[in-house]
This record gives C-alpha cells, sequence and structure tokens, in this order.
C-alpha cells in the first residue's frame, strides 16, 4: 500500500478560492477516480498559500490505473483548466506506512 502526498503552492490570497472550486467541482470526481482520500488540508502554521492532500493506492499500479483514468475523464480535464491558473508549484511525493502504521496492512485491512 502507498500514499500520494501532493502539496500545491498557490498564489498568494488564492486558497479560499481554490478550496471552493475544488470543492465544487473537482472533490467529486477524485472521490469517484481515485476512491481514498486520506486528507485534503490548508496550510494554517509553516509555508503559506499550500493545499496539501494525500491518496491512498494498494500499490503503483493501481496507482497509475487509477490517475490514467482520472487524466482521460473530461470532467477532470475541464477543472483543471481552471484551477491551473492557482497554482505556482507543485510537489508529489510517494509514501510508504511503516510496519506498525494504520495502513501498513493495505486499504481494506
Amino acid at each position: 500500500m502507498i500514499v500520494e502526498e501532493r502539496i500545491y503552492t498557490l498564489h498568494p490570497g488564492t486558497v479560499p478560492a481554490y478550496l471552493q472550486q475544488y470543492e465544487q467541482e473537482g472533490l467529486a470526481i477524485q472521490r469517484e477516480n481515485l476512491k481514498n482520500m486520506v486528507g485534503y488540508f490548508s496550510v494554517d502554521v509553516g509555508p503559506q498559500n499550500q493545499i496539501v492532500h494525500m491518496w491512498a493506492y494498494e500499490d503503483a499500479a493501481d496507482r497509475q490505473r487509477k490517475r490514467a483514468v482520472q487524466a482521460s475523464d473530461p470532467r477532470w480535464q475541464a477543472y483543471v483548466q481552471k484551477v491551473r491558473p492557482f497554482l505556482m508549484v507543485q510537489e508529489n511525493k510517494i509514501l510508504v506506512p511503516a510496519p506498525f502504521s494504520p495502513y501498513a496492512k493495505g486499504l481494506d485491512k
């Protein structure tokens, strides 16, 4: 099981508008396509104007399949065009749970 962490640094002052657009349009698409949201956050203390979200996958192949489905979804393509102007920087990390992590045994265990 793996978790993908994505960190978006947005233009200053745009976090509320980005979150509103995501909640209204992007959230339902991602829940349908990616399935396993671990969390979606805005940064309060630390680097400002950042959104952090995490998605769980069974393995790299599961991630690749689900991300490909999402990338080909016309609803997602239209949504991305609306929010791309908010983004300055995007970071992606693949996290592997430690043996004692709640997710160490997989998504449905």
